[in-house]
Order: C-alpha cells, then structure tokens, then sequence
C-alpha cells in the first residue's frame, strides 16, 4: 500500500525559559505504542498556506489564537515516514516558533473528534529533557526545538 503525502503545519510555542509547549498523543490504531510527545499542528487544508494552517492548528489544538505575524518562521522544515490509525504516511512538516507565556490557558475544547480520542495531554519541556525520555515524534523534535528557541531569542 502507498503512503499518504501529508503537508502538515507545526507550531513549537516557547516560553520565557526556554521551554516548547508540546503535546502529549496516542495512536488509536496502535495502544501498544503508548503515549509520545508532539508539536501542535496538523495537515495543510487545500487553499491554505502553511502559516495560516499553523494559526489554525494552534488555535484547534490548543485552544490559543494568535495573529499570523506573531509566528516566528517557517525555522524548519522536516520530512518523516509514520503511521498514525492504520495509516503510513510520508509527511512534509513546516515549523514555526512563537513565544508564549507559560501561564496561556490551554484548551482541547476544539479538538477533532479523533483526536480527542488521541491527545492526552499539553506540557512544557526543555530538548534535553525530552531527548533524555525519548518519547518525541518524529525522533529529531528535540533537535527541532532547539532551532525554535534559537529562533524566538533571535540567535542564529
């Protein structure tokens, strides 16, 4: 079976200390993964572009509106193979940072319905700490992070 080309948009909030707003998911078509560490973000709507996606996204996934040009970026971009609910994909991700308050009120009350099934939970975490644990997807996020700290201190 070939896999599914997925565009998606990703948003890696960062707080004043240095930590990334992450997510925590499970794939309902695979429990036995059991739970792992995101970005926010998601697929790439036909007649969107990736920064309005990732406003989207964020706002969706989180529950956190910002204005397009708040979003710092795109700072990376990523290519990755998943599977996610029985599906293989090959995924083209396009990352943006933004500095967030880490007191923002977080909310799941516009998730999708499958992925109120999916998302555990949101939390703050260094790359340090999350490539100790090992439970980020894709394998290079902690890496990714890195890029969008820089980015929101205005390092190169």
């Amino acid at each position: 079976m070939a896999r599914v080309h997925r565009k998606s948009a990703r948003v890696l909030p960062v707080s004043a200390d240095g930590e990334v707003l992450l997510l925590q998911d499970t794939d309902p078509g695979n429990p036995a993964r059991g739970a792992y560490w995101t970005s926010i973000g998601g697929a790439i709507d036909p007649g969107e572009d990736p920064l309005g996606a990732a406003v989207r996204e964020l706002w969706e996934e989180a529950g956190v509106r910002v204005s397009p040009e708040t979003l710092i970026g795109p700072v990376q971009t990523h290519e990755d193979e998943f599977t996610w609910n029985g599906v293989d994909y090959s995924g083209y991700n396009v990352y943006y940072s933004l500095a967030l308050d880490r007191e923002v009120e977080i909310s799941f009350a516009n998730l999708e319905p499958i992925e109120v099934e999916s998302v555990v939970q949101a939390g703050w975490w260094t790359p340090d700490k999350l490539r100790a644990e090992g439970t980020g997807a894709p394998g290079a996020l902690p890496d990714i992070m890195e890029i969008a700290i820089k980015a929101v201190r205005g390092e190169s």
